[in-house]
């Protein structure tokens, strides 16, 4: 039945002359692949967003924190420190004593690696480093300023130590205190 209409339409162009097509030009799809390429277009263009969520979810340049209350403790701690260090510390640096970075480098290098460390310094002072801890003495050792407590000065030190190997990206100064 599809063979009569077959020669049936190629008749009438032909003037009467019949002459079968060849057996490739029955299929459509065979004569233009511009449908193809179309649909593997469309589907590599669905798979783009999901490989970009995977991209950005698994990349090590993001390090955020795992939970919502790792987030808190990260903002109370840049919170902390734009109150009581940004003065001397600007972007991890030392205004005072340049070898006394919050870098990596500068912590190994003057022993103050570890979050327990810099909670010390930072509790007790040392050199030029004032303390801020409530019960740092020697008096002269410690900050003239207002005192911090136990916790604000151990979320201090897990904010210096996240931000110390993250190289120190920028943060926020407009943020509420």
């Amino acid at each position: 039945m599809q063979l009569l209409s077959v020669i049936s339409s190629y008749s009438s162009c032909n003037n009467g002359a019949y002459s079968l097509p060849a057996q490739g030009n029955l299929k459509k799809e065979a004569q233009n692949p511009v449908p193809k390429k179309q649909h593997q277009l469309k589907y590599l263009k669905s798979l783009v967003p999901p490989l970009m969520a995977a991209i950005v979810t698994l990349s090590p340049l993001c390090n955020t924190p795992v939970s919502l209350g790792q987030t808190i403790d990260v903002q109370r701690g840049a919170s902390l420190f734009r109150r009581a260090c940004i003065g001397c510390h600007v972007g991890g640096g030392n205004i005072i004593q340049p070898g006394a970075t919050l870098f990596t480098k500068d912590l190994q290098r003057n022993g103050v690696e570890a979050e327990e460390e810099i909670y010390n310094l930072t509790y007790y002072g040392k050199g030029r480093m004032p303390g801020f801890g409530e019960n740092c003495t020697p008096r002269g050792q410690c900050t003239f300023g207002a005192r911090l407590q136990e916790e604000e000065i151990k979320l201090l030190a897990q904010f210096v130590k996240l931000q110390a190997d993250q190289g120190w990206p920028n943060i926020e100064e407009s943020s509420e205190d």
